[in-house]
C-alpha cells in the first residue's frame, strides 16, 4: 500500500469526506485527491496537519510503519524540495552513478578538513 492509498484508508476508517478534510487541512479538495491517488506528495505542513488529523505518525502516513524512536522532524528536511529533487534523481540513477556520487561526497566532506 502506498502513501495515497493509506491517506484515502485512514481517512475513511475516520469517517471523513475529502472536502471536510481538505477544509480541516486549509487545502483544495482536488489536492487532496491527488495526494490520496499519489498524483502529488504533500509538502511537510500539509504531512504534518494530516498526521495530527488522523492522530497517526507521519512515518505511518509514508511508510505504513509507526516508529516511536524516529521523529516526525526527521520528514521536514527529507520533504524539502530541494532534497526531493536530489532523491528522486538519485532513484532512476544506475548503480555506477550512484557509487560515483558518493565517491564524490566524501571528496567534497574530507576537503573541508
Amino acid at each position: 500500500m502506498n502513501y495515497g492509498e493509506r491517506l484515502k484508508k485512514i481517512r475513511i476508517e475516520k469517517g471523513y469526506k475529502q472536502i471536510d478534510v481538505a477544509n480541516k487541512i486549509g487545502i483544495k479538495n482536488n489536492t487532496l485527491s491527488s495526494y490520496e491517488k499519489s498524483i502529488r506528495q504533500p509538502d511537510y505542513d500539509n504531512l504534518k496537519k494530516l498526521a495530527n488529523l488522523y492522530n497517526v505518525s507521519i512515518d505511518y502516513i509514508i511508510t505504513g510503519n509507526e516508529f516511536s524512536n524516529s521523529p516526525d522532524e526527521m520528514w521536514k528536511e527529507f520533504l524539502d524540495p530541494k532534497t526531493q529533487i536530489f532523491f528522486k534523481d538519485l532513484q532512476d540513477a544506475p548503480e555506477e552513478k550512484i557509487e560515483e556520487l558518493i565517491r564524490f561526497w566524501e571528496y567534497l566532506k574530507h576537503r573541508e578538513e
